[in-house]
């Protein structure tokens, strides 16, 4: 029986064949959405990624008769360490074909990584921050992956659980049909509240419009989301990075702000036309046509993606939302946006779900992460 060897990323052409395996591993899958390379590189690259300002990691490669079989990339944290005293070791990039012995040698590339440095948890899939992809798909693996969402075959969770990790997070994902005509109770209550508080949404003419907004939205995500015991502030470093990888794709129609009597940002919601489609069409390349069909899912598309949303925790309980879910609606309706798709949010997390109430929304996918204690030698 051939044995699984690994071998840890030293150079580029490593890091490419690392961040090709899944493609090659998913190619006959309609459902997988596979990233843009370049945005993979960038991960790895300190100039590009900020969280690699106070974290370390590294990445490997499963190999076996000598073909690529697997890969997991291990990262530390050093910041969330600090602010949050949480001491762990996370797993991410993790990929492999349906055999036993690889996903146990990817996983023992994390659990001697945590001895090496005297760590006592290893936790994945995730990236470096909690603004990064996490949580292992298990259930929805028939639904086509989002942007933002990691997509798996079913073996994995079977994989890790028979390895001995168990569950430490779960997320859930809804979609939603959008109706062809308003309820009347979001329509009377979302103008009710406009009134009430003098709450005003912003239209914007163009993107650069939105620019000055970009940094008092992060803020108000800060706010928003403070209450998780596993929040860590954006830094500005971050910031920055964010806005460089999502802004291109962002449109102006798509962006909801509302602000007070006192032009200050109470509220936002960034939704995107479905690039889902558009990404596999691209194979991982923006040129020379990948920019063609992001282009088109701009124009023509009939399933939108949720991808933040963030409330000042002053206005959680008035009823904003109605504010923001009319507007989408109305909007949505003139681009002919029929379906919706929420991203991944903690299972716990009720005050977000309860946004979608009045949208019969249906929980379509669920994803986690798990866990293990490591024993130090």
């Amino acid at each position: 029986m051939s044995k699984v060897s690994i071998i840890e990323v030293k150079n580029d052409n490593d890091l490419k064949k690392f961040i090709k395996f899944p493609m090659e591993l998913y190619k006959n899958n309609k459902n997988y959405v596979p990233p843009l390379i370049n945005d993979e590189k960038n991960i790895w690259n300190p100039n590009e990624n900020a969280a690699l300002q106070y974290s370390e990691a590294k990445q490997f490669l499963a190999y076996k008769d000598g073909k690529i079989v697997g890969r997991i990339a291990v990262m530390i944290n050093h910041k969330e360490e600090k602010d949050l005293g949480i001491s762990k070791v996370r797993f991410g990039w993790l990929d492999f074909i349906d055999d036993e012995e690889v996903s146990k040698a990817l996983i023992d590339v994390a659990i001697t990584y945590a001895k090496e440095k005297n760590i006592n948890k290893i936790e994945g899939p995730m990236g470096f921050t909690n603004l990064d992809k996490a949580g292992m798909l298990t259930m929805g693996f028939d639904k086509l992956a989002t942007m933002i969402g990691l997509y798996n075959f079913e073996y994995y969770p079977q994989h890790l659980e028979k390895l001995g990790l168990v569950k430490e997070k779960e997320w859930v994902e809804f979609e939603m049909n959008f109706p062809e005509v308003l309820p009347e109770k979001v329509e009377k209550f979302s103008n009710l509240i406009a009134q009430k508080y003098k709450l005003k949404v912003l239209h914007f003419k163009n993107k650069k419009e939105i620019l000055p907004l970009v940094d008092p939205m992060f803020d108000l995500l800060d706010k928003t989301y403070s209450a998780l015991s596993t929040y860590t502030p954006i830094t500005d470093e971050q910031k920055k990075t964010y806005k460089e990888k999502y802004f291109p794709f962002i449109d102006k129609n798509y962006i909801i702000c509302v602000e007070d009597e006192n032009h200050q940002l109470i509220s936002f919601a960034i939704t995107m036309p479905s690039y889902s489609r558009a990404l596999q069409k691209a194979k991982g390349k923006l040129f020379p046509f990948g920019w063609w069909h992001f282009l088109q899912a701009g124009k023509k598309n009939d399933r939108a993606n949720f991808y933040l949303i963030g409330i000042h925790p002053e206005y959680q309980r008035r009823g904003v939302t109605a504010i923001i879910f009319k507007e989408i609606f109305e909007r949505f309706s003139k681009m002919g946006i029929k379906f919706a798709e929420t991203n991944p949010e903690l299972e716990e997390n009720k005050n977000v779900q309860l946004l979608w109430q009045d949208y019969n929304p249906v929980n379509h996918k669920r994803r986690r992460t798990y866990s293990m204690n490591v024993k130090r030698e």
